[in-house]
């Protein structure tokens, strides 16, 4: 499941629980993401996936369910 797996991302890249990760989690407000950390996040999905995520469609995304939707349009994946 695309949720569980960037759950394990993120929670690898903030050492933080996955149970402390949900849907509606912002990067920014919840984990006090800067740019570097979303940059490192968007590298571990990118390989995961195998897909790449523009500058652009990065900015467009601030919670971890806009990013599974994200990965789910890009890749088909449910």
């Amino acid at each position: 499941m695309v949720l569980d797996k960037v759950k394990e991302i993120i929670s690898e890249q903030f050492n933080i629980s996955q149970e402390e990760v949900t849907a509606y989690t912002s990067f920014t407000d919840d984990l006090n993401a800067d740019s570097l950390d979303i940059f490192q996040i968007i590298m571990a999905i990118e390989e995961e996936y195998e897909i790449e995520i523009s500058n652009e469609d990065a900015e467009k995304v601030s919670t971890v369910g806009e990013v599974v939707e994200y990965i789910k349009e890009q890749t088909g994946l449910e």
